[in-house]
């Protein structure tokens, strides 16, 4: 009996004949025009040429959808950059230490569109003791922040530090940010963003963005520490 028959050639006997014989198509230039494949526009008829020319331009397609995505987020990152720029430079301007907090909040506001921001700080030095933004910690507020490795984003699940806001009740999801003297360091201080879209902080959403603010802030608001 026919090996053959007995073992039928498969399809991947035939792709792995072609694979290793480069020079098949050279020897049969004919078959290259007699072959027919379906297109998956419309389900016609076409040639092998037409077929990887369509591959072609559907890769090309691919390709400039990934190239224009990279521009979008490269065109965000820069205004993005532009924004802590001008909210760092707001900083460096206040001239009174006891100003920091409120401009910290107001700016953050104003430049990245944050509808509510509330600060607090701690172990701040004795002039500074008695103003708005030292007071009401509680102990378990300075104990989250200095255990927040890097800036909460999610849902409101009814933290302590929400009711420094203005409306507590339309704050639908929360960014926590620790504010230390340097990395490692125990929380002097805890910044609080938050949006009425559930949205806008998530889980696992990428936090670099809000670690530089951490930074900065906390750089800035030193000068009130004791």
């Amino acid at each position: 009996m026919n090996s053959t028959a007995m073992n039928p050639i498969t399809e991947e006997d035939i792709a792995q004949f072609l694979v290793h014989t480069p020079d098949f198509f050279e020897r049969h230039a004919d078959l290259l025009s007699a072959v027919q494949l379906t297109s998956p526009h419309g389900g016609r008829a076409v040639s092998l040429q037409e077929r990887q020319a369509e591959m072609l331009r559907e890769k090309i397609k691919v390709l400039e959808q990934r190239l224009m995505e990279m521009m979008r987020h490269g065109n965000e990152n820069m205004l993005i950059g532009d924004k802590l720029q001008r909210w760092s430079r707001q900083l460096f301007l206040v001239q009174r230490p006891a100003d920091l907090p409120v401009v910290t909040v107001s700016e953050i506001k104003s430049q990245f569109s944050v509808p509510q921001a509330a600060i607090k700080l701690w172990d701040v030095a004795d002039t500074y003791a008695a103003e708005p933004f030292a007071q009401e910690v509680s102990g378990d507020v300075k104990s989250l922040a200095s255990s927040l490795v890097t800036p909460y984003c999610g849902v409101n699940a009814g933290f302590e530090a929400v009711s420094w806001l203005e409306d507590p009740e339309a704050a639908a999801s929360l960014a926590l940010i620790p504010l230390r003297p340097a990395e490692g360091a125990p929380a002097f201080g805890l910044l609080v963003l938050s949006s009425p879209d559930s949205q806008r902080y998530q889980a696992g959403m990428a936090t670099d963005f809000l670690e530089r603010i951490a930074q900065i802030a906390s750089a800035a608001l030193s000068r009130l520490k004791r």
